[in-house]
């Protein structure tokens, strides 16, 4: 037999809701920064790549460390401001990315158990539809539509008559 049951750990009720009122609790936190940009915008300033960061940074040391030679025609009090939140906001993306993977991985494990739970009823529905037992001929038909068979589809447990 398969592995099944691959995820049994199940959250509560009551930390559900304190991780979607920590998720409304941050998204109220970060609204007043969020800007939507169009696919327009997102191409014209697009992102900056590894190189530039290191560039940035190297201006950044500099201006910290020796201010004088830093141009006067930046207005060097939003540039550190721009690079602090942007130092800020790289981190927390990385750790929300860490708990979206984390996430991801919990529910792929439920997804998996939930299929093959869903195998072994439809088998035990297609074994009841061959002993004529009430109920099970519509539901046989109504699950089988979800086995097609093509060369793509997942065909379900060999069925018995």
């Amino acid at each position: 037999m398969g592995l099944t049951n691959l995820n049994s750990t199940h959250l509560s009720s009551a930390k559900i809701t304190a991780a979607q009122d920590a998720i409304a609790a941050l998204e109220s936190a970060i609204a007043e920064i969020t800007i939507n940009l169009s696919a327009e915008d997102r191409k014209r300033y697009g992102s900056i790549n590894e190189q530039n960061k290191l560039f940035v940074n190297k201006v950044n040391d500099y201006n910290q460390s020796q201010p004088n030679l830093s141009s006067p025609e930046v207005d060097w009090d939003e540039f550190n401001r721009d690079h602090s939140s942007r130092n800020n906001m790289e981190t927390m993306i990385s750790r929300l990315e860490s708990v979206i993977t984390r996430l991801n991985n919990a529910k792929t494990l439920h997804d998996y158990d939930n299929y093959q739970s869903a195998l072994v009823d439809y088998s035990f529905t297609t074994y009841k539809t061959g002993t004529s037992a009430t109920g099970f001929e519509d539901k046989y038909k109504d699950l089988k539509q979800f086995f097609v068979k093509n060369s793509t589809s997942t065909a379900p447990p060999a069925e018995k008559k």
